[in-house]
């Protein structure tokens, strides 16, 4: 059996670690063991992937868009969850404020969150320019809570929606993820009303190197792909990674993104 691949996420929350345990644990099982390294930020990851000192990055999407950026290209998405693919920035507001579209923004406060994170600032802004609506039309609030984990944490979202609350912004912007645990009830029941949802683009991937080959990238990509919701051990792991099942990246959902990065000259370091 070959040497395990190694694999590089960041630890963006405590259940990080009983994710990749339970993946090392299934990958014991197959003909492409694994281990992982954790990182505390995607800049530290991306480096670490490039250099070789890891095989496979858990990237989000600004991390896939500034390997692909540091690499001419060279880089490979090889998988992302199911959810990844259907991911969208979503405008809220308090309920019963009247919002209707982006052009209610003009003039208007909107707090965005932590600069490194695509959903909630980065695409946010590109969402406005696509409409017409340039950073002096807004009164822009940017809440900077976790740099450095591309908004994982969903902190910074949750303090922009805070600054709503407090009248300290009329409106905010976030990701779906957050909008969903607001539909279900789990967080601020009642408080919040969408206006805009953005179209849906691409969010995580796993990344490689041209040094990981392309017969053993293959073959950790079926064993990973063969992880099966009906399988409650299986489930387990998939439900805390947040998704159903592992399928292929849709490159073109990162299309987006990479001309946010490129109008707003987006640090690479981030």
């Amino acid at each position: 059996m070959s040497a395990p691949l190694i694999i590089g996420s960041v630890a963006y929350s405590p259940n990080v670690v009983p994710i990749w345990e339970g993946m090392r644990d299934y990958f014991a099982e197959t003909s492409t063991p694994i281990d992982f390294m954790l990182f505390s930020n995607y800049a530290s990851l991306v480096d670490s992937l490039i250099t070789g000192t890891i095989d496979l990055a858990w990237n989000t999407n600004l991390a896939w868009v500034r390997t692909v950026a540091q690499t001419d290209g060279a880089c490979r998405a090889l998988a992302s969850r199911d959810t990844d693919l259907v991911f969208q920035t979503v405008f809220v507001a308090r309920a019963g404020s009247g919002f209707t579209g982006l052009e209610s923004l003009r003039g208007r406060r909107l707090a965005l969150g932590s600069r490194d994170s695509a959903q909630a600032a980065i695409l946010p802004v590109h969402f406005l320019r696509e409409a017409g609506i340039g950073e002096t039309d807004v009164d822009l609030t940017r809440i900077n809570s976790d740099v450095g984990k591309h908004g994982d944490t969903g902190r910074s979202e949750l303090d922009a929606l805070r600054t709503v609350l407090e009248d300290r912004a009329d409106a905010a912007a976030i990701g779906i993820n957050t909008w969903q645990a607001i539909g279900r009830g789990e967080l601020l029941p009642g408080a919040f009303e969408s206006f805009w949802i953005s179209p849906e683009y691409s969010h995580c991937t796993f990344t490689a190197m041209p040094s990981l080959t392309i017969d053993r990238s293959d073959e950790w990509v079926a064993n990973l792909f063969a992880m099966d919701w009906e399988n409650l051990e299986h489930q387990r792991i998939l439900e805390m990674e947040g998704l159903r099942a592992w399928v292929s990246p849709k490159l073109d959902g990162y299309a987006s993104l990479i001309a946010a990065v490129r109008e707003q000259k987006v640090s690479d370091r981030w």
